[in-house]
């Protein structure tokens, strides 16, 4: 009787609950954690390279754009009459004029068809004894194709130069009259790459030739280096890859792991190469990674305490059972519910009925409790589900900024590089004009040329201010207006063609909004100037505002037009996309853009055929409705 009062322990089947019950809650926990954050880091990785290489590609026509523009700049000038002239004074005069609008030319020189120079003008040394270039490569592959782009040096060992070569075609004649030979300095390229990877960035862009030449660099300091060179690594990856376009994982000489990406120059053999950090895009990452640790930490004591109230749970049962078995089977007759025949046999069926009932009950106890585990499973994935689709969400605006952004810096890059050419061009369309206007009346075709070259001049500026304007961000400058006098005047100043028949349906609340006037402005001319392009013969054009019933004000503008098609309409508000043969494609994405800007909708109904109406929902402004 006395081994009844031993006191219980807690056995190997205590032990091993325990472990299970660890083993099983946190080993999938921590595979699945470690599968999601090394699948977001190569997921981040490769979001990023892809935008480099985008940024490359962009990188690279800018480039091209760079140098054309000044061999353009001595087609041009090969036309001039200073330099058709037979006197040496008008050559030098032209010359050095050319210079001087055009710093980024160190030396340049006018060579005879023999091949010995006419005139020479030098930046920083001026060598009065002609020289002869009839052996000259450069000279012989100008005089045979016409032009000459190529040969990289430092010019003082120092400065990265092109040469550029032009023929010279007598205007009258169409004879070849010799060649111009320039010197291009390539230190504006350094610039615009510094301007785009300034040093804080952790990014470096650089140009390089096929044959290791660094052209120009986003430190300007490293192109001036007497040993101006890429990093082994870099130009494994240039060489070692001599497609249009790529990029992969480097690690640099000092085990710095790097994305770097790279994009070819047209009609160049250059290679245009980005370099960023892994550590910076795998940041975020990190980050996660030592949030997650502590969750799991956390996690860890949550499940260690909850086995051991589990374990404890489950053996003390077993415990008392097992010790009720004994207790009857010596014959213990103070059990409860153990009434059993005081024989050996009858002691052990009692026991087994005992354990059986328990059995049965547990039974349905794990059966319960496994239909509310399947409902918490159930619910469990719907939650996942959920967070997925967020994250997924998420994921896509935050690629969608990071691209916005990258276009937002190209399109700065780029407004300013064609705005030079356009300039240069624009200066000599107005030169030949003038030139041709003092020497008598114009012949009409040259004069119907000239205006075709202007009109499409301030086309191309309309495009980049276009373009500038949905890159760039200000901030709102709100005002109270009301929506009918705000419709009127926008309408009214807008020069639409006499075929069109306006319609105006103003809302006799005339309601009141809170905007940024011009912004606003900007969205309402571009659904009108849109709806005036497709009523190119004739047309009603229908504006309205409604005050709906759910404290917004619906700005509408229709159309008699020829419809939107079902497939197009949902890519019509996407940047660069566009149906016409000419435009941008950023007419209602800057209307999206204003209006999400305002905290508002844009809605459309079209019917091909018959129609389109724009819907901007905008927010009633409360405080002076009445006023």
């Amino acid at each position: 009787m006395g081994n009844f009062d031993m006191p219980r322990k807690r056995g190997k089947l205590f032990t091993k609950l325990l472990l299970i019950l660890l083993l099983v809650s946190l080993l999938p926990l921590s595979i699945a954690g470690y599968y999601m954050l090394s699948l977001s880091r190569q997921i981040m990785k490769q979001t990023a390279l892809a935008d480099q290489q985008t940024l490359a590609v962009g990188l690279s026509d800018t480039v091209y754009n760079y140098t054309s523009s000044f061999r353009n700049v001595l087609f041009d000038a090969v036309r001039l009459t200073d330099l058709q002239a037979d006197s040496v004074p008008q050559k030098q005069a032209a010359i050095n004029h050319l210079m001087q609008l055009h710093a980024a030319f160190l030396e340049m020189s006018m060579v005879g068809n023999n091949g010995v120079e006419i005139v020479h003008a030098g930046r920083f040394v001026q060598d009065p004894q002609l020289r002869d270039f009839s052996q000259d490569p450069v000279f012989i592959e100008t005089m045979k194709n016409g032009e000459y782009m190529g040969s990289l040096k430092r010019f003082m060992r120092q400065y990265p130069t092109l040469t550029l070569g032009v023929q010279i075609i007598d205007n009258d004649t169409g004879k070849s009259k010799g060649a111009i030979i320039a010197q291009l300095s390539l230190n504006g390229l350094s610039s615009i790459l510094k301007t785009g990877f300034p040093q804080n960035s952790e990014e470096i862009a650089a140009v390089v030739s096929a044959d290791g030449f660094l052209i120009a660099h986003s430190d300007v300091s490293q192109v001036f280096a007497a040993d101006s060179k890429m990093p082994r690594a870099v130009e494994d990856l240039l060489m070692r890859n001599p497609g249009v376009t790529g990029g992969k994982e480097i690690v640099l000489a000092d085990g710095v792991h790097m994305l770097g990406a790279f994009a070819a120059v047209k009609d160049l053999d250059w290679t245009i190469y980005i370099q960023k950090p892994v550590s910076v895009v795998v940041r975020a990452s990190e980050e996660m990674l030592n949030k997650t640790l502590r969750v799991f930490a956390v996690v860890v004591a949550l499940v260690f305490v909850l086995g051991y109230v589990f374990s404890v749970i489950i053996v003390k049962p077993i415990i008392a059972l097992r010790e009720a078995a004994v207790k009857l089977g010596e014959g213990e007759e103070s059990l409860p519910q153990l009434r059993m025949p005081d024989d050996e046999i009858g002691d052990l069926a009692q026991t087994f009925i005992q354990m059986s009932e328990n059995i049965h009950r547990k039974h349905l106890e794990i059966l319960s409790a496994k239909n509310e585990l399947e409902q918490l499973n159930r619910s469990l994935e719907s939650r996942v589900d959920a967070r997925t689709r967020e994250l997924k969400s998420a994921h896509e605006e935050l690629v969608r900024k990071e691209r916005l952004a990258a276009i937002g810096q190209m399109s700065s890059v780029v407004s300013h590089e064609i705005r030079n050419p356009l300039a240069v061009i624009n200066n000599s369309a107005y030169f030949i004009k003038t030139k041709l206007l003092a020497a008598g009346p114009l012949d009409p075709k040259i004069e119907k040329h000239i205006g075709i070259m202007e009109a499409e001049i301030q086309q191309a500026n309309g495009i980049i201010n276009e373009i500038l304007g949905f890159a760039r961000t200000r901030e709102l400058m709100l005002k109270p207006v009301k929506a009918n006098e705000y419709l009127e005047d926008v309408v009214s100043s807008y020069p639409l063609p006499e075929h069109i028949e306006v319609v105006k349906k103003y809302s006799p609340d005339n309601p009141w909004i809170n905007i940024d006037s011009e912004e606003f402005k900007q969205a309402l001319r571009n659904l009108v100037g849109n709806a005036a392009e497709v009523m190119p013969e004739k047309g009603t054009l229908t504006v309205e505002s409604v005050l709906t019933g759910d404290n917004m004000v619906r700005l509408s503008v229709s159309d008699t037009g020829c419809g939107i098609p079902p497939e197009v309409a949902d890519k019509i508000f996407a940047p660069f996309f566009t149906t016409k043969a000419r435009g941008t494609g950023l007419g209602l994405a800057v209307v999206k853009k204003v209006v999400d800007r305002h905290r508002g909708r844009v809605e459309i109904e079209s019917i091909v055929g018959q129609g389109t109406t724009f819907m901007l929902y905008i927010p009633l402004y409360v405080q002076q409705a009445g006023a």
